[in-house]
């Protein structure tokens, strides 16, 4: 059976879509350089933290109500600790809780969304991915001005992103802008 499927003619447009595809895949990877290769694995990375900051928000909310990096702003925001808040008024730290777990799949969503543009178009150099990757900056700044200047612990967390996410995009300007830049729909 095999050997009827590979004596069967391919299609002239066949083999040679399949040989554009290949050729423009080998073209990117092979011409990067190797500077372009590292920043992108960091951006990787950076979808990796937020993945991971989002899913720890979501044990900690489970097991405490409270992500254990916001516990201090908290207590810097309200003048009294998690603890003694739940026991003051439980129906505003259950409120507090959903807001906190509602955030947290928020940022998982954009986290993975992030990882696919990076991982695939972005990596094809498709110059609409390279804008796409800076909305996370919205939510990261956001996060950075409204409640991580709090604590010092939560501000060089948020730090991460709000510098390194920027630079990243910086780097990959040449690839996705210069006249020699491969351009793919």
């Amino acid at each position: 059976m095999d050997a009827q499927f590979n004596d069967q003619p391919i299609s002239d447009e066949m083999a040679q879509s399949t040989h554009e595809t290949h050729t423009s895949q080998k073209r990117v990877a092979s011409k990067q350089p190797v500077f372009l290769l590292v920043a992108w694995i960091l951006l990787l990375l950076i979808g990796g933290l937020f993945l991971f900051a989002s899913l720890s928000d979501l044990v900690s909310d489970a097991r405490v109500g409270l992500p254990t990096d916001h516990l201090e702003v908290f207590h810097s925001i309200t003048g009294m600790t998690w603890n003694a808040a739940k026991v003051a008024s439980p129906q505003i730290t259950r409120y507090t809780t959903l807001l906190e777990v509602t955030y947290a799949v928020h940022e998982l969503v954009f986290g993975l969304l992030f990882l696919v543009i990076v991982s695939i178009p972005f990596r094809r150099r498709a110059r609409w991915a390279w804008w796409a990757c800076w909305i996370p900056m919205i939510a990261n700044l956001t996060y950075t001005f409204a409640m991580a200047h709090y604590s010092r612990t939560t501000l060089t967390y948020s730090l991460i992103a709000d510098i390194a996410l920027p630079l990243l995009l910086f780097v990959h300007i040449p690839a996705f802008f210069s006249k020699s830049a491969p351009r793919s729909a």
